[in-house]
């Protein structure tokens, strides 16, 4: 996939949510250029979930997770914005995906069991199902899309994950992520995008706020306390 960029035919009300969202408007009026690894990270609220969700479902991905043939539903809470965006593919692109969403893991792990694949990934621990899953979907050559994976990891695993994708990539997949982990952000080669106030905009790895506020509590971890009170 090479852009994303709002739809002519199905255009959306800026003044309408998740419009309003800074980020969702820039991709809207300026489009959104993807290369092999996109990683996107800001703060809650910014719009990167609402964004990655957007694109799974015009992709043509189940909004809960899984490929394009899940079926997997329980309560929707994606946003309307995918059906107002066209994806830009490149000559001979594969039509094959993989949407991993955090928040709705455990219901579509229920879905594979309901339809005869039982993995044992209910048996295994939030984090060792989340990598088994990977695993299992590596013969998935094309788009892969993650949303805040790092919820279910550990630092190690979170490193083990990286080795993951970027096997898919030199295999010729393509990736976007969204993350609050600097561990994920530092993705080698990946284009960063930093979402804010501001809408989207690059950002090297050392110069981003995650980073930056990460740097800072470790070097003096006893300082940030006196912010809860």
């Amino acid at each position: 996939m090479r852009r994303v960029e709002a739809h002519p035919l199905a255009p959306l009300d800026r003044a309408t949510w998740p419009a309003t969202l800074p980020a969702v408007r820039q991709v809207l009026d300026e489009g959104l250029d993807l290369g092999p690894v996109t990683v996107v990270v800001g703060e809650n609220g910014a719009g990167k979930s609402t964004l990655i969700e957007a694109i799974a479902t015009a992709f043509g991905l189940n909004a809960e997770g899984g490929s394009t043939g899940a079926q997997s539903a329980t309560r929707r809470t994606e946003s309307e914005l995918g059906e107002h965006l066209q994806l830009v593919r490149g000559a001979g692109s594969s039509r094959r995906g993989f949407f991993l969403r955090a928040e709705t893991m455990h219901g579509f792990f229920s879905y594979l069991e309901d339809v005869g694949f039982d993995s044992g990934l209910h048996r295994r621990s939030h984090g060792e199902s989340f990598l088994e899953l990977v695993t299992e979907r590596s013969r998935i050559q094309g788009l892969w899309l993650l949303d805040e994976p790092e919820s279910a990891l550990s630092l190690s695993s979170c490193l083990a994950l990286l080795g993951q994708l970027r096997d898919l990539v030199a295999g010729g997949s393509q990736v976007v992520l969204s993350t609050h982990s600097p561990v994920l952000a530092a993705f080698p080669g990946a284009d960063i995008l930093e979402v804010g106030d501001w809408g989207l905009r690059p950002s090297d790895y050392d110069d981003l706020d995650l980073v930056r506020t990460w740097r800072g509590f470790l070097d003096a971890p006893e300082r940030y306390p006196r912010h809860l009170d």
